[in-house]
């Protein structure tokens, strides 16, 4: 059972040091204003949002959370637990008067979106999403159409075996040893698109278990995987 809940406004449920606070000034025709609360875009934002995420959670982090700056899981093994597990950190976010938003939360479900993929109590899934974005994506015409595919493979590149090998031909053109989208680069993508049709799903292996590993090696690049096998 797990609930995902995430903070409003998350770096503004900080307030800046009185001393720090002029240094987010800022004019408009109206007169010169400063941030009483952490303002985003500045440098070490997310990390003194993190930080804070860590210390308010500590005693719970690995045991009945999971949390990453405001994206918060809470996990458990059984309904009765969950409840519990939600009271406590309930407790928590109001002990540190921690706004959470609900039209972003859900609780009490077995799958759900975590840090961008879809996780529940067996595996981890690819976003659904995000293999939609590269299906419905043209054939790249121009550098800014290659970054844009490097970048959606990347985000699933766990999901996608022998990635590197799989996507080389436009890899290549990203990194400038070829200058044109070419027959190779098109076969490439096609291969990725029908690929991405039924994704491998991860899990996390069981204690004792024996997993074999797989190494796949090119001249252009090296593969492995950590495989647990599983009765249908």
């Amino acid at each position: 059972m797990m609930s995902f809940v995430d903070a409003f406004s998350g770096y503004h449920q900080i307030r800046m040091a009185k001393d720090d606070e002029e240094h987010t000034s800022f004019i408009t025709d109206q007169g010169t204003f400063c941030y009483k609360v952490t303002p985003f875009g500045l440098k070490n934002a997310g990390a003194t949002y993190q930080r804070m995420i860590d210390t308010v959670f500590k005693n719970q982090r690995g045991r009945n959370i999971e949390a990453y700056v405001d994206d918060v899981l809470i996990k458990s093994k059984c309904v009765n637990q969950h409840i519990e597990d939600l009271r406590e950190t309930l407790d928590t976010c109001r002990t540190y008067n921690i706004k959470l938003n609900p039209l972003k939360s859900i609780f009490g479900s077995s799958y759900g979106k975590f840090l961008g993929h879809m996780v529940s109590a067996r595996d981890i899934e690819a976003n659904p999403e995000k293999i939609q974005a590269i299906q419905e994506m043209r054939p790249p015409q121009t550098v800014q159409d290659i970054q844009k595919l490097n970048g959606r493979v990347t985000t699933l590149s766990r999901f996608i075996s022998k990635s590197g090998e799989r996507c080389l031909p436009f890899f290549k053109i990203f990194r400038g040893e070829n200058k044109t989208w070419s027959d190779d680069c098109a076969r490439a993508f096609q291969s990725l698109k029908e690929y991405l049709l039924s994704p491998p799903l991860l899990s996390a292996p069981i204690q004792n278990e024996d997993l074999l590993l797989y190494l796949s090696a090119t001249d252009n690049s090296i593969s492995t995987v950590l495989v647990r096998e599983e009765a249908d």
